[in-house]
């Protein structure tokens, strides 16, 4: 069994943003050479995401609306991990859209259903951040 590990940096300049990162999960898979196997790819910090659907600007914008509702980033004062820190909502808004996805490689590519892209949700950007691509398989 082989296996490629890769930890790609992203900036988002906006503190919210989702981002299509199947090109470059596309790429590591095809550096490893693996015909068969399993994909992760998992976010490294705590108030961000990834997670798949479609690429499509309203379903995006829907995203942003339905988060902002669940978990509103103001007023601060209303969450008490907001001390130090304003961020909360962030940490909630990933638990909600999740921390990793796995992917089938069959026949060395994504097995995907129709439609299904990978994204990074960011939901506390401005920084540099990492997202991890492991690749397994033969």
């Amino acid at each position: 069994m082989k296996s490629l590990t890769r930890y790609n940096v992203i900036e988002i300049p906006t503190r919210r943003a989702f981002v299509n990162i199947t090109p470059e999960v596309e790429k590591v898979l095809n550096e490893s050479g693996i015909r068969e196997g399993l994909c992760l790819v998992n976010a490294m910090h705590i108030t961000a995401s990834v997670f798949i659907n479609d690429d499509e600007g309203g379903l995006h914008h829907d995203y942003e609306v339905w988060l902002e509702k669940l978990a509103p980033e103001k007023p601060h004062s209303q969450y008490r991990h907001n001390g130090f820190e304003d961020n909360a909502d962030a940490h909630m808004k990933r638990q909600v859209m999740g921390r990793e996805v796995v992917v089938a490689i069959t026949d060395g590519k994504l097995d995907f259903g129709p439609w299904e892209q990978i994204f990074y949700g960011e939901f506390d950007g401005k920084r540099k951040k990492r997202y991890l691509i492991k690749v397994i398989g033969e």
